[in-house]
């Protein structure tokens, strides 16, 4: 029998196995429960990387513990192939993007199938195929007929050069991320959905998602920003309108000394006809950013429109300033300013010499301010309230409802409750994606298409500036009705594909609809999603709201689309730094670094190779192409084995925690790896194993067997409840260790030997299946090792004959007694005291108490 552990004469005929008898192949089955795994699909860039291999490693440990667990499982895998990446590809590579996802989802599918994940590759999918955007274009016009999409201009990031819209993240010191150039803010037409509609009930259900991280339901509940405030308008002097406000701090009113209203907003376009530092000022932020975050942070600045309106309760009139940091696209695009108790309006009222009225103190008089410094922005009481004198010392709760009641009495505003949420804007001017199916008709109407889908031409040729559908005849021009129309040219965003393609992985090739409710209904909700939680505000939000725009159209049930969420941590890898001159840095990758080490295999100094100079160490960072650390998954593979690859990722650290890539710690798990191997073939070679009789063990094998159980019951618990794979392999470890100093030689020593191997072989296969199946068969069994039940607890075996009490004397170890488990607390006081060594430091002594812990301790007190 082969002795040495060789990943690639096995783990290619077990995937080539499980792949002709389809073992992963999911199918309804009213008699099983099911369990759907998914993990977020990845984007077909090209090749996989560790993170990859770790998110994917946890969603197949997951499903084959289901599985075994007796589970109907699915696991599905696709692809999120439409994006702004594959135009940038192509264009660099003089390729159409079509071609270019096509070849890199090819290759992927094949590294990930070396990995042995136990996907259901009859459901693949990729989101550029029309089968797969037909349906969504189908939904999206259900949507606009229904009122939940519509079209609006919008004030966007516009990029000239490129001509598309960029998100502020990829606006970079005012110029595009991709060519530099000076990004415009543009009003263009564009699609939106109406998510806002949504936002009491999403917020609201975040507290029934008890499977989620609270990390994740908390970004969320402030990213949609629920708020309790007050509308109120401030006439226009001039009688000819007015301004309204949105506030909710309406205790803070009195203290109003200024309007400001965003560059863009009707009051200061109609003032700069006539105003042109005004004018210049408006075109000015045109190219200002839009980040929150920038904002914050970012100089405040204005001018004053000479537009003088009324406050709603005093009568009296207040400047309206167009200001930088109000933004048209938020609330009403205008903002009461409180500069005695907003820091914001403070630094903007003292830049431009503007009143600064106090109208709240704090509530405690041991508490200091100067208003001459900074803004008191706390809650308080309210002071210098006249001529609502009424409103005097009394605090935010009894103001509110006091000056709500006022400002409704004069019909000047009202109780409402708002949202930081934005409706969700879906166009984009970009080629690969899947496109808006909106038709254009020569009297300017604007129409849902009839037929789908509505295909984007592949074979087009990207000049790196304008998308290829946009001018194009045969695309763009259709009929309706028989009538000359045009298409529209934009395409949607990306999240829209992501938003509902678990739904579809229930039935990706159903043709009759978006999906099949029979495996809808049964597959849905998600069980288990597993990703990263950098898409916790994003798709993670439009996941769950487009779950409540199909259950609305009928096509799904529940209110959520998953019931439990983890999210992995990133893979770190060291960084080896070399700063240059210009301030610029060179990043270089281990194999051109010579590493010095100490004792614990922490990099302590690196040199280059080529030239012997110091570089500096960057740090653990997550790996990219752009740091130069990154590990390549397929030289793993190659030179481990896929299940080394897989180990490693789950001993390293928790899911959910960073893993430190450590080379050592890679050949650590193949070491461990080969020492399971040894250990079982070692363990056949000793010949039949008798048929286990628990009642006639001896000790040592009512130890081992006890540690078996004891083994199984850790690490059960810690794949059902925990996710600590670090901890059920270290576990393991124990186990086999104390299998291996054993000595085993025949009867019933080998057969509690065995039923340790298998329970060891067993609760290990979720996580390196490979090798698991191959020592499954040489153990003789005939059901593959992926069918195989969980192994369950003997209780029985968990009981010890004997147990260990440490004897402590005043506090301090003095002896360690094993006794039998059934004696009472009295034998067992009466044989710690008839310990030798206890006898020396209680001889001659007044025994004070004696306590007894049952199954751990011993304590005497004598003085």
């Amino acid at each position: 029998m082969e002795n040495i552990y060789s990943p690639k004469q096995i783990e290619g005929k077990i995937q080539q196995h499980w792949a002709e008898n389809k073992v992963f192949k999911a199918v309804v089955d009213s008699n099983k429960e099911k369990f759907y795994c998914l993990s977020m699909f990845p984007y077909p860039s090209g090749r996989l990387h560790m993170g990859h291999v770790r998110n994917y490693t946890i969603g197949d440990v997951i499903s084959r513990f289901q599985r075994m667990n007796g589970k109907n499982v699915m696991q599905p895998m696709g692809w999120d192939a439409f994006g702004l990446p594959a135009e940038n590809a192509a264009i660099k590579n003089k390729v159409a993007p079509a071609g270019w996802t096509v070849e890199n989802i090819a290759y992927m599918r094949n590294q990930l199938q070396q990995l042995g994940f136990g996907v259901d590759w009859d459901r693949e999918l990729a989101t550029c195929e029309p089968e797969y955007y037909r349906w969504e274009q189908w939904f999206f016009t259900r949507l606009v007929e229904k009122g939940m999409a519509y079209k609006k201009n919008s004030a966007v990031n516009w990029c000239p050069h490129d001509q598309t819209v960029l998100a502020n993240e990829q606006v970079h010191d005012g110029c595009c991320w991709r060519c530099d150039t000076k990004v415009e803010r543009k009003q263009i037409n564009q699609w939106f959905i109406r998510i806002t509609d949504y936002a009491e009930e999403l917020i609201n259900e975040l507290d029934n998602l008890d499977g989620w991280p609270e990390s994740v339901r908390t970004m969320q509940r402030n990213w949609i920003g629920r708020s309790k405030g007050i509308e109120m308008s401030f006439d226009l002097e001039s009688g000819e309108g007015s301004v309204d406000v949105y506030t909710t701090r309406p205790d803070t009113v009195m203290g109003v000394s200024y309007v400001a209203v965003a560059a863009q907003h009707p009051i200061a376009l109609e003032a700069s006809k006539t105003n042109e530092a005004l004018a210049t000022f408006i075109e000015d932020c045109k190219t200002t950013t839009t980040s929150e975050a920038d904002m914050a942070t970012m100089e405040k600045k204005g001018v004053n429109t000479g537009v003088m309106v009324i406050h709603p309760l005093t009568g009296k009139t207040v400047p309206v300033f167009a200001a930088n940091f109000v933004l048209m696209d938020y609330g009403t695009g205008a903002v009461m300013a409180v500069p005695a108790h907003d820091q914001r309006d403070f630094e903007f009222a003292h830049k431009y010499g503007i009143e600064i009225k106090q109208s709240i103190k704090p509530a405690t008089d041991d508490v200091e301010i100067d208003l001459t410094v900074e803004a008191f922005t706390e809650k308080g009481v309210c002071v210098n309230s006249a001529p609502l004198s009424e409103l005097d010392g009394l605090d935010f709760d009894k103001a509110f409802g006091v000056i709500a009641a006022k400002l409704k009495e004069l019909g000047k505003g009202q109780v409402q409750v708002n949202y930081r949420l934005r409706d969700w804007g879906v166009s984009r001017q970009r080629y690969w994606g899947a496109p808006i199916p909106m038709v254009n008709l020569e009297n300017g109407e604007q129409v849902c298409a009839k037929e789908f889908p509505v295909k984007l031409p592949t074979d087009v040729i990207m000049d790196g500036i304008n998308s290829p559908i946009k001018g194009n005849a045969e695309f763009e021009n259709t009929t309706y009705d028989g009538q000359p129309a045009t298409r529209d040219t934009d395409t949607f965003d990306t999240f829209m594909e992501s938003s509902w393609y678990y739904a579809r992985y229930c039935s990706p090739q159903y043709d009759q609809g978006m999906v099949d409710p029979k495996e809808a209904n049964y597959w849905l909700p998600v069980d288990q999603y597993i990703g990263g939680i950098e898409h916790a505000t994003m798709h993670l939000l439009y996941f769950r709201f487009f779950h409540k725009l199909l259950r609305d159209e009928g096509l799904v049930q529940g209110d959520e689309p998953c019931k439990r969420l983890l999210t992995q941590g990133m893979v770190l890898a060291e960084t080896f730094v070399r700063k240059n001159p210009g301030g610029s840095k060179d990043y270089f990758g281990e194999d051109a670094v010579n590493i010095e080490k100490d004792e614990k295999g922490k990099v302590i100094s690196a040199t280059l190779k080529e030239t012997g100079e110091t570089l500096e160490l960057g740090g653990m960072v997550k790996m990219s192409k752009s740091k130069n650390n990154g590990v390549d998954p397929q030289e793993l593979i190659n030179l481990y084995g896929a299940d080394t690859a897989r180990l490693y990722t789950m001993f390293a650290a928790p899911p959910e925690q960073a893993l430190e890539w450590r080379e050592d710690g890679v050949n650590g798990s193949y070491k461990f790896l080969q020492r399971l191997w040894r250990i079982t073939t070692e363990f056949l070679e000793l010949g039949e194993a008798a048929e286990l009789d628990v009642k006639s063990l001896n000790k040592a094998q009512k130890d081992v067997r006890r540690k078996t159980h004891e083994t199984i019951e850790k690490v059960t618990d810690s794949y059902a409840e925990k996710y600590a794979y670090n901890t059920a392999i270290a576990a393991v470890m124990e186990l086999l260790n104390t299998v291996n100093k054993f000595d085993a030689k025949d009867g019933q020593d080998l057969a509690v030997v065995k039923e340790a191997l298998e329970s060891a072989i067993l609760m290990l296969s979720p996580i390196v299946p490979h090798i698991t199946y191959e020592l499954w068969e040489l153990l003789g069994k005939t059901e593959s090792v992926v069918d195989a039940r969980w192994p369950a607890v003997d209780k029985g075996a968990l009981v010890k004959d004997s147990l260990l009490y440490i004897v402590q004397v005043n506090g301090k170890l003095r002896a360690k007694i094993e006794v039998d488990a059934s004696l009472s607390k009295d034998q067992i006081q009466e044989l710690a005291f008839a310990d030798e060594n206890v006898k020396s430091f209680v001889e001659g002594k007044d025994i004070k108490k004696v306590i007894v812990v049952p199954n751990k301790l011993v304590n005497i007190v004598a003085v």
